[in-house]
């Protein structure tokens, strides 16, 4: 099963836009060193305790401070974007650094109605996420309305992430489909043997891929391990009940809270989709993930308040999964699912 990493460059109170970018940047030659097999940046539009508004920019960035470990999105929010300008995004980055690239793509629109304005897409934008994949892979295959360059005639994989109908999308394309793990673990298998059953081979894919996406987090003990994802679902709960997603709080001061009964249950149920523990039964618990899944892919994500934690996180994480300092990525698959 092969390993990568979401990075969302969550700001850290105290922490300018500039310092989490930077910090993103020094993280993506940490995770190759430590071999991991794809190093994937997010997108948020107007969020105050988010720096990472331009994935294609940053992840522009990251390709040119590694050298090795594959490089993209997860993902470019489809909705936000024409078609042709994300064909052309991808193009440049696939020919400034050919066989790395990954295109990871969403059907998420702006969180607030002023963001959704800014951006030109409403609510309904995501209801044409559909025929936006379709145009886009057209472009790729030089099957557009106009010509795409650099794009026409490259391979860049690209992955559906699963949200609404993000699944029977992928499956119909024949695409790699990315799916959160999820509180209720029976809608997660559903939404998986649904893509399985309902996948159609293509040029882009021979079988059913799955990336599982999941919040983790490994330290010396499992309440060490816990306080490391506390400033994440504190944030999560404070954008649920003020519409605002903050910059991460230190975990003391957030557990030092009087939390309104609304916000303790948003908080427990963030931290409810949160893995975490020792290397011993992290091991256990993402093994038995794994085979409940059957996912070919982990795709992992923590964001602590300071760093320290968090690279020693992933230096476990490393450690427990085998992977290798040298190990280098696979080349860009052809014909298959992913790369």
């Amino acid at each position: 099963m092969r390993w990568s990493i979401l990075d969302r460059a969550l700001i850290r109170r105290g922490q300018s836009p500039a310092d989490t970018l930077r910090q993103t940047v020094r993280f993506a030659r940490e995770a190759e060193t430590l071999g991991f097999q794809r190093f994937w940046l997010a997108e948020h539009h107007g969020v105050p305790g988010v720096a990472g508004s331009a994935p294609t920019v940053l992840a522009a960035a990251v390709a040119s401070a590694t050298t090795r470990i594959r490089v993209g999105t997860g993902g470019v929010m489809l909705p936000n974007h024409r078609p042709l300008v994300v064909a052309e995004q991808f193009g440049v980055l696939e020919s400034l650094f050919p066989g790395r690239v990954d295109m990871g793509l969403g059907r998420s629109v702006g969180f607030t109605g002023a963001v959704r304005e800014a951006l030109g897409a409403e609510k309904d934008a995501a209801d044409r996420f559909g025929e936006q994949v379709a145009e886009l892979l057209r472009y790729f295959d030089g099957a557009g309305p106009v010509t795409a360059l650099p794009a026409r005639g490259l391979r860049v994989p690209a992955f559906i992430l699963a949200v609404g109908a993000g699944g029977a999308i992928a499956a119909g394309h024949g695409l790699p489909l990315v799916m959160a793990h999820l509180n209720d673990e029976e809608r997660m298998l559903a939404a998986v043997d649904g893509y399985r059953a309902a996948f159609r081979p293509s040029a882009h894919g021979e079988r059913p891929y799955v990336v599982l996406a999941v919040n983790a987090a490994v330290a010396e003990t499992s309440e060490e391990a816990a306080l490391l994802q506390i400033p994440e679902a504190w944030a999560t709960a404070y954008s649920r009940t003020r519409g605002v997603f903050p910059p991460l709080d230190p975990p003391e001061e957030v557990l030092a809270r009087r939390m309104t009964e609304r916000e303790r249950r948003f908080f427990e149920q963030a931290r409810g989709g949160q893995l975490h523990g020792d290397e011993a039964g992290m091991t256990t618990a993402l093994a038995r993930l794994a085979d409940r899944t059957g996912a070919d892919e982990l795709l992992l994500t923590l964001t602590s308040h300071g760093d320290a934690g968090r690279l020693d996180s992933y230096r476990r994480l490393a450690r427990l999964a085998g992977l290798g300092a040298a190990a280098a990525p696979a080349p860009a698959a052809r014909g298959r699912s992913a790369a």
